[in-house]
């Protein structure tokens, strides 16, 4: 599966699932930009270590996916897009009636709303290209639901609709549009959480994983962002030329239940 040739905006990319998709993608052979809030110089080190690691062409673009115009102009300064993967989200837990108005529209916006900017900008530098590839990360909470992330889990579902309508509107075009649905995944975020959750239930590492962590996960198995990456350059391939307009699911059997 080479994508050589390919340019692909990968939102949210500096680190976790969206680093590890853009890593795939690079290996595959596309060039890769690179995207978070922040404009560090570890920013842009991170994107030129991955163009020489693979040998491809990597940037690192700050845009805020918060701000409606800052989505659309990172597709203007990247130039070309032929793979472009919403990945930028923020998570907050509270109850409904308990929960921030400001944390709400701030999920919202940066789950849900940046990926219909950067697609409504993207899908018209795709159609120049003659070849186009939408994948957006979604969540098994895009799917189904759980208590207290009521803001997380309608901005997922919000992003699985809007992966339909894309497809339907571009189902005649050589575009396609697909959503990856993970369960639990091993990022940095989470594996930094271990030895708290360890502490509070009094468990080993194995134990507060199995038995608490991926209590809804019937593999007991985080997915990896590995896996996640290959899902996307297997739906960026031409043996997914005919898929699109559809989920799918990488959480270890959860949405089976």
């Amino acid at each position: 599966m080479t994508l050589q040739g390919k340019t692909a905006v990968v939102t949210g990319s500096n680190s976790g699932i969206g680093l590890g998709v853009a890593r795939e993608l690079a290996r595959a052979g596309a060039n890769i930009v690179l995207n978070s809030f922040t404009d560090r110089d570890e920013d842009h080190a991170l994107a030129e270590a991955l163009g020489t690691e693979f040998g491809v062409t990597a940037r690192y673009i700050a845009a805020d996916m918060s701000k409606a115009a800052d989505c659309r102009a990172l597709i203007e300064k990247a130039g070309a897009c032929d793979i472009l993967v919403n990945n930028a989200g923020i998570q907050h837990v509270a109850p409904i009636d308990d929960f921030p108005v400001e944390k709400w529209d701030a999920i919202v916006a940066i789950n849900m709303s940046s990926a219909f900017h950067t697609t409504a900008a993207a899908l018209p530098v795709m159609r120049a290209a003659g070849w186009g590839r939408v994948v957006n990360i979604a969540s098994a909470h895009g799917l189904t639901a759980s208590p207290f992330k009521s803001a997380y889990v309608a901005a997922k579902h919000g992003v699985v609709g809007l992966t339909k309508v894309t497809a339907l509107e571009t189902a005649e075009e050589p575009i396609t549009a697909n959503a990856i649905c993970p369960g639990y995944v091993l990022t940095p975020l989470v594996e930094a959480q271990i030895p708290d959750t360890m502490e509070k239930y009094g468990m080993g590492r194995e134990e507060v994983i199995k038995k608490v962590m991926l209590e809804r996960q019937p593999s007991r198995e985080f997915a990896t962002v590995e896996q996640l990456g290959g899902t996307t350059v297997f739906l960026c391939s031409d043996a997914a030329a005919q898929i699109t307009g559809t989920t799918i699911s990488v959480d270890g059997g959860w949405t089976a239940l």
